[in-house]
Formats: structure tokens, C-alpha cells, sequence
């Protein structure tokens, strides 16, 4: 069924992108006649031969429609941009029509994406689930939770006998897998794995007494394994990248910004008594404590160094020009001289205060995964930020949507992500949780 799937798929790209020509021609009939079919024949097997390298027709499409929709727009761009190449590289280019050419691309494109997310989106349902065939060999009378396709007592096979009829049944039920789950008692695991390792199929060991560490990768040491259970989400041809883009963002910044960072500091010396600048400590990459810089937007003698008090939207610390410049988030921007200095980053999870609490209680005895959130520098801004998770940490759900939006940004950074966020950042500077 799968492999009818696959066959299906391909057959399917193909249609598109020929009814795509054909539909430009009828639009446009002052070309010779059957440009389409000349196009399209020439198209497709290029279309294809991206595809495949793009792994388009791959069975983990079937699981993510949305990649494999994806996949196969950046094959036939790729595909159309190959053709013309060709074409005048050959010298053909007067031999076809343009204008049935890029009509033609345009149409097979949009054809291309409808139907194909159209038929993606049912093929997990006609292979009645999850596409992968997953076994699972389980010495437990109650085997572990999972979408598996068939279930195997570990008792029917004794892999600690060397013998060829019990490997031969082995292979035999395992013939069409394409992942095998073994859940066996600590005993018989080094048994069972070197009866797997020759199976020509991929087996994974299932070790519940792992769950509590969170194994991210295996890697090795003085010839040992090793198990990795951290790492930082950003190699070092990342960080480098983000930290130029840092320092010429911030650098710009403070020379467009200047007269209102010079015009700010004035009005808040003016209002009242104390500094210009809000010092507080708050926790930084690694989980090391910095000290972060802000306007002072509160009176000296009423400010909260711990930041264990929440600011309220009415609440009385707050001077006049204190409310003026946390309502366009303004007080904030001292903190372009955090990222020139290196413990802050534009981007990145927000620095919270030592003493921040949500419902009386400290963020990290909320959940323990607060910790991981430090894993990057902290950032002016966040993905957190511009979904508007800010202001007050009233309840506890305040802090894990900042928290899980965190965590995700971590896990997926990329350095248009950080311009994407800078940009979205503009639509929530003046935000209804900015008091």
C-alpha cells in the first residue's frame, strides 16, 4: 500500500505539471501549436530527478504533508529554473514560448501545491495510520504505549542460541520493518542486540530507566559510550554569526537612537531623584547572573532590586516619565549596551530577576525546565515577546507559555528567525501588558 502511495505521488506531480502547461496554452493559444506537451516533457524528468534528491516522495512526507509540500515547490522552482538554463545554454530558448513557459510554471506551481497537500494530508488516513511498519519485541505482559504495527513476545525467539532456524524465523518476522523497539529485560538485552545487529533493519533499545535523564545523542569517550544529555543550541558557526549580527544591530541602533536615549535620560533625572539607570541582576547564559541595564521608570527609594513584586498596572512606584517609557517599552533600550558587552543578545529568551515569582512561588519551582531556557543569551526581545506573553507573572500559566515559547526558539534558531522576530517585535512595542 505504501509503495502504491509513493507510485501515486509520482504519477500525481507528474499530471500536475503537464495540466499546468496544458491550462497556459489554452490560455494563451497565439503560441505554436502543442508548446505544452514539448515543455512538459522536458520539464518533468528534471521535476523528478529533483524531487527524488530532495527526498519529495519520501515516506516521512506522509507524516509531515507541510515538508513535503515544500520539498516539491523547491523542485520544480529548481526545475524551471534548470530548464531555462538549458534552453540557452543549447540555444533553444527562440524554439518554445515564453509566455506559455512562465504561465505555464506559474499554473503547474499552484496546481502542484493544492494537490499535493490535498493528497498528502489523506494518505496517513488511507494507510489506516502511521505510515512507518514499526515492531515491537517486548518480554512484558503489558507492553509500553506506541503506534506499533505488529507486537512480538520476546519468549517466541532465544536469541542466546546460536542457531540458524531461530534466525531464520527472526528475519522472517521482521521482513517488512522498517524500525524494530526492543523492550526486554536488562539480562537478555546484549543478547537480543547482537541478534538485531544483523538484521539489516533499524533497532532502538528502549531503556525507561533513561526517561528521567532526557538523552539527547550517543557519542563516545577513551573508547566508552557515552550518552549526551545537553548541548547548546547554537554550534560555533552559529554563535559567531549571531553575535556580528548583535553588535551591528546594536551598534546601529545606538547611533539612530541616540537623541531619544539622551532626551529620556534627561526627563528621568528631571522628574526625580536618584540615577538615570536601573541596575538589577538577573540570570544570564549559562545560568550566570549579569547585571542588566534599564531606565529608571520607578521612584529610587520604592524600586524592587530582587524583582520579587511584580509591576502592576496601577501600580504607585512608577513616576510619570516612568509609565511614558515602559508603555513604548523605551526604558528598555540601555540594554543595546548589555548586547555590545556580550551578556545579552537582540534576540533571545528574556532575563528574568532573581526573585520573579507566579502565584507565590518562584519561576524555577514551577517547572524545572526553567533552567534550560538559559541555555542562549538572553535576549532584548523574544518569541515569547512578540506572541505577548510580557508584563505581570500573576499565575503560573504567565510563566510556562513564556517558558514553552522559550524552549522553542532554542530548538529551532536560525539567523532569519532572529530578523523575523526583530521585525514582529515593532507590532508589540506598544503592547497592552506594557505598564
Amino acid at each position: 500500500m505504501r509503495f502504491r502511495l509513493h507510485l501515486s505521488l509520482v504519477l500525481l506531480d507528474i499530471c500536475c505539471i503537464f495540466a499546468g502547461f496544458f491550462l497556459a496554452e489554452l490560455l494563451y493559444p497565439h503560441a505554436f501549436a502543442d508548446q505544452w506537451l514539448t515543455i512538459s516533457l522536458s520539464v518533468s524528468p528534471l521535476y523528478l530527478a529533483m524531487a527524488f534528491g530532495a527526498r519529495a516522495f519520501s515516506t516521512e512526507v506522509i507524516v509531515n504533508p507541510g515538508k513535503g509540500v515544500a520539498r516539491s515547490m523547491q523542485a520544480f522552482v529548481v526545475a524551471a529554473a534548470a530548464m531555462i538554463f538549458l534552453a540557452f545554454s543549447m540555444k533553444a530558448s527562440t524554439d518554445f514560448s515564453r509566455a506559455i513557459f512562465v504561465l505555464g510554471v506559474g499554473i503547474s506551481a499552484l496546481i502542484l501545491f493544492f494537490v499535493r497537500a490535498l493528497f498528502l494530508h489523506r494518505a496517513r488516513s488511507i494507510l489506516g495510520g502511521n505510515p512507518y511498519n514499526i515492531i515491537l519485541i517486548s518480554d512484558r505482559l503489558a507492553p509500553p504505549g506506541g503506534d506499533y504495527s505488529v507486537v512480538l513476545p520476546a519468549s517466541t525467539f532465544d536469541p542466546g542460541e546460536d542457531c540458524p532456524i531461530m534466525y531464520d524465523r527472526l528475519a522472517t518476522a521482521l521482513k517488512s520493518a522498517d524500525r524494530v523497539i526492543l523492550d526486554c529485560s536488562p539480562a537478555h538485552r546484549t543478547n537480543w542486540i547482537h541478534a538485531l545487529q544483523g538484521a539489516n533493519v533499524q533497532a532502538e533499545l528502549l531503556m525507561p530507566e533513561l526517561n528521567s535523564i532526557g538523552p539527547i545523542a550517543l557519542a563516545s569517550y577513551g573508547g566508552n559510550a557515552t550518552l549526551v544529555v545537553a548541548k547548546g543550541p547554537l554550534n560555533l558557526p552559529d554563535r559567531i554569526l549571531k553575535r556580528l549580527f548583535d553588535i551591528a544591530v546594536a551598534g546601529s541602533a545606538i547611533l539612530l537612537i541616540a537623541p531619544v536615549l539622551i532626551l529620556t535620560a534627561i526627563a528621568v533625572k528631571l522628574e526625580s531623584k536618584g540615577p538615570v539607570l536601573f541596575v538589577q541582576t538577573r540570570i544570564g547564559r549559562g545560568n550566570k547572573m549579569f547585571r542588566m541595564l534599564k531606565f529608571r521608570s520607578m521612584y529610587a527609594d520604592r524600586g524592587d532590586g530582587h524583582g520579587t513584586s511584580s509591576t502592576g498596572r496601577k501600580d504607585d512606584r512608577i513616576t510619570r516619565v516612568g509609565r511614558v517609557i515602559r508603555k513604548t517599552s523605551i526604558d528598555e533600550l540601555p540594554q543595546l549596551i548589555n548586547v555590545l558587552i556580550g551578556n545579552m543578545s537582540i534576540v533571545g529568551p528574556r532575563p528574568h530577576a532573581l526573585g520573579s515569582k507566579a502565584e507565590d512561588q518562584l519561576f524555577w519551582e514551577i517547572d524545572g525546565r526553567y533552567w534550560h531556557r538559559h541555555a542562549a543569551k538572553p535576549g532584548l526581545t523574544g518569541l515569547a515577546q512578540v506572541r505577548g506573553f510580557r508584563g505581570a507573572t500573576d499565575r503560573r500559566d504567565d510563566l510556562t507559555n513564556r517558558l514553552m515559547a522559550d524552549l522553542e526558539y532554542l530548538h529551532g534558531w536560525s539567523i532569519w528567525r532572529d530578523i523575523k522576530i526583530i521585525a514582529m517585535t515593532f507590532g508589540v512595542v506598544m503592547h497592552k501588558n506594557a505598564f
